[in-house]
């Protein structure tokens, strides 16, 4: 049976003028449901009266998602923990599909066989002074039923197995340069059991830095400090994490399954052996601040550094002891290593160019009940799926193919997302004009958003289209004045650098993406209380944030599915590219090489100058008739120019990440790297390097330039 995607992609029309006038007939129908249009504004990428049209329907889509549906959907999505690779996640597969089918949308399942051991057992005691076996699992708290229900152990993903007893050292934050302080007090953690406060870097870094430094196990806790009572009232009381709070999570740093790097985990392919796996080796498990608590007080040994100092009360001291410390893991890898995962997907084909793919996903895996994360993001591509739904029943279909989907094992280390990049690799590299990503879409009432240059100045005008629930202007004014910015400045947004399922689609093939969010105090994330009742009462009373994400994702996809030119901003990308040539110059300068960027700087002003003509040229030819096969050609040339920035050899320290314009850095995981081929080699120390690497970067950018060039001449074709 041909799947919804295959549909997609195989299917042709012949002829435009029947949906035009179907289209006229319900836009019609809109203007009574939705209001006057507000189409006067510029809309790049649409013909004036194309942009009054869209304008339209935008506001009808808008219109759509409301605060007591997703209300609703989070409620029924998040009633129960669904670890992926459990019966409970299977669930959240079959809502998702069942809500789709219903709204007659075109549905597909993928399912993989990933390498995710659970586990069986975990323990943590204090051997000495006093022993103490400790309390790892999260109490139920008054008032909250969804706390009372089983929980998914307290342990970290691909945790290694052990049983491990030794003296504790306390190594801050668990960084790199946190045990370069430790060798210059002289102290090792080598056969001992480090314990690391969360933060400031991802968990998979301070496993790895741990074990590389001989720890036998790693206890990781969340200081008060830092999600706890001194940011704020704790839960039930307040948002911020009680002391029993613990958060989950992987310590994967690969992205996508380890026993299938770069290839998708479908049946009867080869597989990494484990001990080949790129997996840690010794037992990782996290713990709330009370537990710490019964660590920490009891060390001695040398002064924490002032740095050092959490919020607990009392002062830190490193160790090594006289606290001695026993941790525990056993899990099913000798029994059942493998489980399936489920990814999700509804379809709307498009009626002019259906082959080329928007594509706008979240994923449904959770910790916990998940309610914020990511419960919120799939409630999100729910809503705009219900919008653009709505729409094809009263006959306006988009012109390109929208798919709605949901990734599974997103917490295991972006395991769905990279499992279908990898799997239909060749596809999305010819035909995804865009991803769009919704992790935490809403947690509170502060916007914000970020991704590929390209796509940002589309964000914002979507922002000022969507009323802010608290009824004080648009999300776009609201964000403005929440970043308290002068007049002639954008709020600033984040770059893509990894940690969501957008990596398979920007990192490793080069499409552009964005995302966007409303956050705000919380201590629940990775927590059995990250639940419904959390949310009610802290995250999104009233559930007005999530129906206003969700309407800026239905406002999204029709923006980009629905435009004559893909509206890509190319002078924002090439001049937010610029901006980060003086720091590598400094850091050239600091090392006295002679390694210019002078070539790469020429190639980033070509970039400029060709979208600068290019939006010219595109504006007055939108003033006429543009034949479809025009537009296809115009179109291919753009969703060449971010492809043309990537490597496919990928960067030399980590080849599944193709896209040389950001990345996340290889020694935090949270911090983001910009032009990271030049960067990793000046922190190599390697001029030599550094010179081959602006050089190609340069040579890149040279056929980005080109791409939007030939996108320009296309049009006199």
């Amino acid at each position: 049976m041909s799947s919804a995607w295959d549909y997609a992609v195989c299917s042709t029309h012949n002829s435009t003028t029947g949906i035009h006038v179907q289209t006229r007939i319900a836009l019609a129908m809109l203007l009574v449901v939705g209001g006057s249009a507000t189409g006067q504004q510029s809309t790049p990428g649409y013909s004036p009266a194309d942009a009054a049209h869209e304008r339209q329907i935008e506001t009808d889509a808008i219109k759509r998602p409301t605060p007591s549906s997703a209300s609703e959907y989070s409620k029924d999505l998040s009633k129960e923990t669904h670890v992926a690779g459990t019966p409970a996640q299977a669930r959240t597969r079959d809502y998702v599909l069942s809500l789709m089918k219903e709204w007659g949308l075109e549905t597909e399942s993928r399912t993989y066989d990933v390498f995710m051991p659970h586990p069986t057992s975990v323990h943590v005691a204090r051997v000495s002074p006093n022993p103490k076996m400790f309390s790892l699992a999260e109490p139920p708290v008054p008032g909250d039923p969804t706390s009372k229900l089983a929980q998914y152990p307290t342990v970290n993903g691909y945790s290694g197995q052990g049983d491990a007893t030794g003296d504790v050292v306390y190594v801050n934050y668990g960084l790199i340069e946190d045990y370069a302080q430790l060798d210059s007090m002289g102290i090792s953690v080598k056969g001992k059991i480090a314990i690391a406060r969360y933060g400031r870097s991802y968990r998979g870094i301070k496993a790895r830095e741990a074990e590389k430094h001989g720890a036998i196990a790693l206890l990781i806790y969340s200081d008060p400090q830092d999600d706890g009572y001194v940011a704020g009232d704790v839960y039930p009381k307040g948002p911020m994490r009680n002391a029993n709070g613990v958060q989950r999570g992987s310590i994967l740093n690969p992205d996508g399954d380890p026993s299938t790097p770069g290839y998708a985990s479908l049946p009867g392919v080869p597989r990494v052996p484990q001990d080949k796996m790129e997996i840690s080796h010794i037992p990782v498990v996290p713990i709330g601040y009370d537990n710490a608590r019964e660590l920490l007080e009891y060390l001695g040994g040398r002064s924490a550094p002032r740095g050092w100092q959490g919020g607990l009360s009392f002062h830190y001291h490193v160790g090594p002891g006289p606290v001695r410390a026993r941790v525990a893991v056993a899990d099913d890898r000798a029994t059942k290593p493998f489980k399936q995962i489920y990814d999700t997907f509804g379809m709307v084909r498009g009626s002019e160019f259906p082959d080329e793919l928007v594509i706008i996903g979240g994923h449904r895996d959770a910790w916990g009940p998940g309610t914020a994360d990511n419960v919120s993001g799939t409630v999100s591509v729910l809503e705009a799926a219900h919008a653009v739904a709505e729409q094809l029943k009263a006959g306006v279909r988009p012109k390109r193919t929208i798919i709605f989907a949901t990734w599974d094992a997103e917490e295991w280390g972006l395991l769905g997302s990279t499992e279908f990049a990898e799997q239909d690799t060749l596809r999305l590299m010819r035909d995804a004009v865009a991803y769009f990503n919704q992790d935490v879409a809403a947690q509170g009432s502060r916007f914000g958003g970020g991704g590929s240059p390209s796509l940002r100045p589309m964000l914002r005008d979507i922002a000022r289209e969507v009323p802010d629930p608290n009824d004080s202007g648009s999300v776009y004014a609201m964000w403005r004045r929440a970043s308290a910015i002068p007049d002639s400045a954008e709020p600033p947004m984040g770059d893509p650098g990894g940690g969501s399922d957008f990596a398979g689609f920007y990192n490793h093939l080069g499409i552009p993406i964005v995302e966007w969010g409303f956050s705000g105090p919380s201590g629940v994330y990775h927590s059995q209380y990250d639940d419904y009742h959390w949310m009610s009462a802290f995250g999104d009373p009233g559930f007005k944030y999530h129906a206003a994400a969700g309407r800026i994702a239905a406002a999204m996809v029709l923006r980009i599915a629905n435009a004559d030119v893909l509206p890509y901003d190319y002078v924002e990308f090439a001049r937010t590219m610029r901006r980060y040539l003086d720091p590598i110059d400094r850091s050239i300068a600091e090392k006295h090489w002679s390694a210019p960027t002078t070539a790469l700087r020429l190639a980033i002003d070509r970039l400029e100058r060709e979208a600068e003509q290019f939006n010219g040229a595109r504006d007055a030819a939108l003033n006429s008739p543009v034949p479809p096969s025009t537009l296809q050609r115009v179109n291919g040339a753009l969703m060449q120019v971010e492809r043309a920035l990537t490597r496919p050899q990928g960067l030399r320290t980590r080849p599944w990440f193709r896209n040389l314009i950001y990345v996340a850095d290889e020694n935090n995981g949270y911090a983001n790297m910009a032009l990271p081929s030049i960067n990793e080699a000046i922190r190599a120390g390697d001029e030599e390097l550094t010179k081959s690497e602006i050089a190609d970067l340069a040579s890149r950018f040279e056929h980005a330039a080109q791409a939007v060039s030939e996108a320009r001449a296309a049009f006199g074709r």
